[in-house]
């Protein structure tokens, strides 16, 4: 079966970990600030800190804003389950938007219709690595959280997506461009968020024992005491983690060539379906995911399942789910790609007999 989603790991990232492991440090350790700094070289992102998933760092960037309690959040309905958690959980209310049929994304336009006296913040998410339209949402005046889980790499009108709004986070999850296994990543642009993300991602303490007793520079001597800044739960990564991304961090051009192949070989050969929206000039799309839109959406899926090729939708909306009490609402834009958008296979590890494969069934199925 041909893989909708996937990530590449070799022997450089087996070898780190390997090695790793032998030094019996698996746990958070000075491999995270190696692979900290490496990283926010490599991408520009200032203020940049590693944790345990993007979901956590969705309820982290959430908490951080020190919202009133209840306030609402203007979220797109079109997107993870995380997004709408980490608000529910941080005690406030997610209130979905539409997005535009064409990008997939959140717009000004879909946003304003949902903006009451409870409005708190509005968080964005970059669908499939293509950029939202930031600065008009930007002058709405509210605090912004870029949800750039798909958006590692992605651009801006030459800024990196997750450095724009307020606060900004990444999923280095299994199958994401850059992967760690299971981790994740905050940005944020206020240095006071910066210093208290640190202790918060540890149990509200920030420093273990070990590093206190070793890292103190004074006569600190009872190391084993510690000051509990806040509750918050634990969030660290790992060494492990960390050296998975060391090594992706190597090769991470030469994967996102590799995306941006396949996305160019569907523009110019898939027939019968509607295409994603190419990135505007000056911008920079991450190519996460290839989201046709089909007439019969789940007859194609069908199809290409039973010949070996597996699809999926990102994402189911988040509006219909009855948890939330909005199914009511009427998103029409995210109903209709709940009906007929598709995303099709797209990563590194994919042969150009499977792109052609894919692209031999599509085209076949179109004109059944």
């Amino acid at each position: 079966m041909i893989s909708v989603f996937g990530s590449l790991v070799d022997q450089d990232e087996i070898l780190r970990v390997s090695k790793c492991m032998e030094s019996q440090w698996m746990g958070f350790g000075k491999d995270v600030e190696i692979f900290e700094s490496k990283f926010s070289e490599k991408f520009a992102i200032p203020n940049f800190l590693m944790v345990d998933s993007g979901s956590n760092a969705l309820f982290m960037a959430v908490s951080l804003l020190d919202l009133p309690e209840g306030s609402e959040i203007i979220i797109p309905s079109f997107t993870w389950v995380s997004c709408a958690q980490a608000i529910v959980l941080a005690g406030h209310k997610p209130v979905f938007c539409d997005v535009e049929i064409d990008s997939m994304n959140v717009s000004v336009d879909t946003i304003t219709p949902h903006i009451t006296e409870n409005t708190g913040a509005i968080m964005v998410v970059h669908y499939a690595g293509l950029p939202v339209d930031m600065d008009p949402i930007l002058e709405l005046g509210f605090p912004v959280i870029e949800d750039a889980a798909h958006a590692v790499d992605s651009l801006y009108k030459g800024k990196p997506c997750g450095t724009i709004g307020d606060i900004g986070i990444y999923s280095f999850d299994a199958v994401k461009n850059f992967t760690v296994g299971e981790g994740g990543g905050i940005t944020m642009k206020s240095h006071a968020h910066f210093e208290r993300a640190k202790f918060m991602r540890y149990c509200g303490i920030g420093k273990s024992g070990f590093d206190s007793a070793t890292n103190s520079g004074s006569s600190f001597n009872r190391w084993w005491e510690y000051k509990i800044q806040e509750v918050f739960i634990k969030m660290l990564p790992t060494n492990l983690a960390a050296n998975i991304g060391l090594g992706q961090l190597e090769k991470i051009d030469r994967l996102q060539n590799r995306r941006k192949e396949i996305w160019n070989y569907y523009n110019e050969n898939l027939q019968g379906v509607i295409l994603p929206l190419n990135v505007d000039t000056g911008s920079k799309h991450s190519f996460f995911t290839y989201a046709i839109r089909a007439k019969d959406r789940d007859g194609l899926a069908k199809f290409l399942f039973d010949n070996g090729v597996y699809t999926t939708l990102r994402y189911h909306p988040l509006h219909l789910n009855p948890v939330y009490n909005q199914e009511n609402s009427t998103l029409s834009n995210s109903e209709t790609l709940n009906e007929d958008c598709l995303s099709i296979p797209i990563h590194p590890r994919l042969t150009d007999e499977e792109i052609e494969k894919v692209v031999f069934l599509i085209n076949e199925y179109a004109a059944l």
